[in-house]
């Protein structure tokens, strides 16, 4: 699966390469709920749901390379989609005594143990990607609403007036990124009466699971027009699916920008994606911590911005990065 790279590490890992200064034996100082320490470099914890796809992967490449540049140090800690390793990684991190949490959720619920141990350490926390109801300081992300309803207009103009079948190749079972890219998607489409939405199985953004999904899917439903996937990694398994079985007419359509999907846009089959770079995500998301830890005020909610791709502009995206970035 291309992008997709198997990592083995320790549960929980310092990214010594991030910085020539070692993390203090009490790296957190006070570390009061107010976020602000001492002196010395500041310790961030990182956990993150998963590095089962792309996208996570580069998240925390671009966390890293953040950190890097503001002279602190990264310990990070991969949950595997697994919430109860999650609350023990996020413990973890807390007995490192870092300054700061940067919290990537398995589940936005299941994962409250963790951000109530966090708040009662006196450790702020901040989200990204995928918010939590309460608990954090911050939350750095997109508009997944947005996203969702991008890609939907563009596939409904498409379609035009003939319609037909649309099946949707679903993310995370009660996740508010699927919920909202779900959401948009199903707004944008809904002034075209001709157009049937076919809700496919939770895939958990993973291509190969897609693959699967879209397999079984195209026997019943072999009369589908388009696909609308929530990541551009599930897009791409049910491309693969479509192309074995010479349905070279029917539309799909991702989220996210991977360039592996912008750089099929010009075929044709491929329609359209909505942007969505993780470097930027992390990057930004680093820079949310960075003010929380000083104790400087920022807002609750931080959108890190998006925009569709489609044959008018993939051209202009296309790159050597494994996500397209906002053109400058």
């Amino acid at each position: 699966m291309s992008g997709f790279r198997s990592l083995t590490i320790p549960a929980l890992l310092l990214v010594t390469a991030l910085t020539a200064c070692s993390v203090s034996t009490n790296p957190g100082g006070s570390a009061e709920a107010g976020g602000q320490k001492s002196d010395g470099p500041v310790a961030i914890g990182f956990s993150q749901a998963t590095q089962q796809s792309p996208f996570y992967v580069q998240l925390r490449e671009g966390a890293e390379a953040a950190a890097k540049k503001s002279g602190g140090s990264l310990y990070f800690a991969d949950a595997g989609g697994d919430v109860t390793k999650q609350n023990n990684d996020i413990q973890d991190l807390i007995t490192r005594q870092v300054d700061v949490l940067l919290v990537n959720p398995v589940d936005p619920q299941g994962v409250q143990p963790g951000i109530a141990a966090a708040k009662a350490a006196g450790v702020p926390v901040v989200t990204v990607d995928r918010p939590v109801p309460e608990g954090a300081a911050a939350h750095v992300g997109r508009d997944n609403k947005a996203m969702g309803a991008l890609v939907g207009e563009r596939l409904s103009e498409q379609l035009g007036a003939k319609g037909g079948k649309v099946i949707e190749i679903r993310g995370d079972a009660g996740g508010a990124v699927a919920r909202d890219r779900s959401a948009g998607f199903h707004e944008a489409v809904a002034d075209n009466p001709k157009i049937k939405i076919v809700e496919g199985p939770y895939s958990d953004y993973v291509r190969s699971k897609a693959v699967t999904a879209m397999q079984d899917l195209l026997q019943v439903h072999p009369d589908v027009a388009a696909v609308y996937a929530h990541n551009d990694d599930m897009a791409l398994g049910a491309l693969q699916v479509l192309k074995e079985n010479g349905k070279d007419k029917v539309l799909v359509s991702g989220v996210d920008g991977l360039m592996e999907a912008v750089k099929q846009i010009p075929s044709g089959q491929y329609v359209a994606t909505a942007l969505n770079d993780p470097l930027s995500l992390g990057a930004k998301a680093v820079e949310t911590v960075l003010k929380v830890q000083k104790g400087e005020q920022v807002e609750p909610s931080i959108d890190a911005g998006t925009a569709l791709v489609d044959t008018d502009n993939a051209a202009q995206y296309a790159g050597s990065g494994e996500f397209a970035a906002a053109l400058k």
